[in-house]
């Protein structure tokens, strides 16, 4: 009995032995695999695997995270993010809430009086309570806009590292890689009234969690972004329209290039991801090249994503459109000169929405489909756009003149279905 009970205690002592390298390893330095879409091409994505000891960071408020990214300078370096980091924070840490930013005598009571429509008309806001609001809304740019520089990694340490209230912004950088970060909740205190938006006027935020602009070579792995605490299907309805506090998710805009979104998930949003923002961006013309794989898009109204111009590489990802939704309006968009290659996706949908209402056409043209899974059972989602859209919409052909060439695996719909299920988001990387 004693030579069991040593064998026991023995064990027990070797399990308290296991190095803690063994229990998770270090991310930071690792760098973008060959061929994985389009952020490979060119030389490749390495962030900021090139850091010296002196610029690998761990930081654990809005403080540290600020001084790691150093206005976003061009310096290698690798900020590692642990636990939750709040954006609307003050320089000790004390949180802010939108009361703090509002000056100028700005308050929503007032600046609805200002400006409504049967008053107001459909002229563009202005006079004192818009200034007022473009003051406050400086205040809280200054807060939560984080500009990220090139060569930079960031990545969460351990299973819950988590960016709140913050607007990472990749502005005319080079070489960043992004993984393993929950994004949550870039909320706007001060949205502005635009009248002549859409017909019936509407509300514009400023912030997306994650807005790559004039960036090329990135790389987005494990990320989770979302509205998680300020849901907007709970805001209010001002001037007939829902009053929005969040803009995209992640937004690769303004020339961005080879891009590479894999293994992440996207959730709980109206407006997920725009790539190309504007027809008449003709400079776009060539960029725009993004890959996005291994992916899920959950509670999503539209734009999962909505594309102008970019050569973009959609398979494998996954599609989940809860039974409760009643404002779902499309997944995949078609826009000016886009040429979307569409491999092996599954979307799952309840009864009352059609695989012909996965895609919506904008002045598109072309859009390339093989594979996919809509609830369990293969459709040709050119096909049926056509069959179903025709009378509203021009039809599409199958011919986006390219062919994807880097790329990892292509599973079927039904195993990519299974693995993103278990597999994407933060806190899940591999």
């Amino acid at each position: 009995m004693r030579k069991r009970h040593l064998v026991v205690a023995l064990g027990l002592l070797g399990m308290l032995c296991v190095p803690a390298h063994a229990e998770a390893r270090d991310i930071s330095r690792e760098t973008l695999p060959p061929n994985d879409g389009w952020a490979a091409a060119a030389g490749g994505t390495t962030g900021g695997a090139a850091a010296d000891d002196a610029h690998v960071y761990t930081v654990t408020d809005r403080a540290g995270l600020v001084r790691a990214l150093d206005g976003g300078s061009d310096t290698p370096k690798i900020i590692k993010i642990a636990g939750t980091i709040d954006a609307n924070t003050d320089d000790d840490g004390n949180r802010l809430d939108c009361a703090d930013y509002a000056t100028d005598g700005y308050s929503l009571k007032k600046y609805l009086a200002a400006y409504d429509p049967r008053t107001w008309g459909a002229a563009k806001p202005s006079g004192p309570q818009e200034e007022a609001r473009q003051a406050s809304a400086a205040r809280q740019a200054e807060r939560v806009v984080l500009p990220v520089g090139s060569n930079t990694t960031i990545v969460g340490l351990g299973s819950k590292a988590v960016l709140k209230g913050g607007s990472l912004q990749v502005s005319n950088a080079d070489n960043v890689i992004i993984r393993n970060l929950e994004l949550r909740d870039a909320y706007d205190c001060f949205p502005v009234w635009q009248p002549n938006t859409g017909g019936l006027g509407d509300w514009k935020t400023a912030y997306d969690t994650l807005w790559l602009r004039g960036a090329t070579h990135v790389w987005v792995d494990h990320i989770t972004a979302s509205d998680k605490g300020h849901p907007d299907e709970k805001e209010p309805t001002y001037f007939a329209r829902n009053y929005l506090r969040h803009d995209g998710l992640l937004d690769i805009t303004n020339g961005s290039d080879l891009v590479t979104v894999s293994w992440s998930r996207f959730a709980d949003h109206d407006k997920a991801m725009l790539i190309g923002n504007g027809d008449t961006a003709t400079g776009d013309r060539g960029k725009l090249r993004v890959t996005l794989h291994h992916n899920e898009f959950e509670s999503v109204v539209q734009r999962a994503p909505r594309v102008r111009f970019g050569q973009v590489h959609l398979y494998n990802n996954r599609y989940v459109v809860p039974d409760d939704a009643h404002d779902y309006r499309y997944s995949v968009g078609v826009s000016t000169e886009s040429a979307i290659h569409a491999e092996n996706n599954a979307f799952h949908t309840p009864g009352h929405i059609e695989a012909a209402d996965l895609v919506k056409n904008w002045n598109g043209t072309a859009l390339h489909q093989s594979g996919t899974l809509f609830n369990g059972y293969p459709v040709d989602l050119l096909a049926i756009h056509n069959a179903y859209n025709s009378g509203s919409e021009r039809d599409l052909t199958a011919d986006v003149g390219w062919t994807p060439t880097l790329h990892t695996k292509i599973d079927s719909a039904e195993a990519a279905d299974r693995e993103v299920a278990r597999g994407a988001g933060a806190g899940r990387t591999p």
